[in-house]
């Protein structure tokens, strides 16, 4: 049994190193890497964008198949392997964004209902068409809101990267006490406000502690020891994260 779980390790290893070549290939001009790509993960995307869909989808008769793979082609020449998420993270999320922009399209086609019509039995159908599509444009939505959110988290670990911080490290890394983060974001909003502290901030990546330690009622230890939650906090509120901002009001 541990031979056999050593031989699929390797196995997955082997092939996160060649999807890794691949696209580094791909990127670099190589057509054929390319081509192969967009070949070998074709179940990878189409299961992706299924998902989103509700549907069985074929290349070459479904427009969200080919979305799909325009998607994933995307992905490939845009991924950077320095961010912190392996490829097949960043390819799901561009597919799921790509697919939510195709469907907010394409529902935004849909004419409005008109009330007259709601009164006139041989447009039943074409009315219950719409209804649906309404539904579904709500449902798209709260789809679309889901990857926005995702899409934060992924840019501020990328972010956070350069800190040396890493986002799962957060719930770690937390104050336990509910007055602590308060206490915190208090800091982080005043880093936040201070051009000059900030500058100090994103260009040597470490807190102005003693500037804060002058400006704010904590002590040199604390600001220490919550320093990588400080400066998440911080690169959050300077930063364009609409949904984590508004987490930040909400809980803490």
């Amino acid at each position: 049994m541990a031979m056999d779980a050593l031989r699929s390790q390797k196995r997955q290893e082997d092939k996160k190193a060649e999807l890794g070549y691949l696209v580094a290939q791909a990127q670099g001009g190589d057509k054929e890497a390319r081509e192969q790509l967009l070949r070998d993960y074709r179940p990878f995307f189409l299961r992706v964008a299924s998902g989103v869909s509700k549907k069985y989808l074929v290349l070459g008769r479904d427009d969200e198949a080919s979305i799909a793979m325009l998607a994933f082609d995307e992905a490939i020449m845009s991924y950077n392997s320095e961010a912190g998420a392996s490829f097949l993270s960043f390819a799901e999320l561009v597919i799921k964004r790509r697919m939510v922009d195709f469907f907010r399209r394409r529902s935004r086609r849909q004419s409005e209902i008109p009330i007259s019509s709601l009164e006139n039995d041989e447009q039943d159908d074409n009315v219950v068409q719409r209804i649906e599509s309404k539904e579904a444009f709500s449902v798209l939505r709260e789809q679309e809101e889901a990857e926005e959110r995702r899409e934060e988290i992924f840019r501020l670990n990328q972010v956070l990267s350069d800190y040396g911080i890493l986002f799962s490290d957060l719930v770690r890394i937390s104050p336990k006490h509910k007055d602590a983060r308060e206490r915190a974001l208090e800091v982080a909003q005043i880093l936040a406000d201070d051009p000059k502290m900030l500058a100090y901030l994103t260009n040597r990546r470490s807190l102005p502690l003693k500037d804060l330690e002058s400006r704010v009622g904590v002590s040199r230890k604390t600001l220490e020891r919550q320093r990588k939650y400080i400066i998440t906090l911080t690169l959050i509120l300077v930063g364009e994260f609409y949904y984590l901002q508004e987490y930040l009001k909400r809980s803490i």
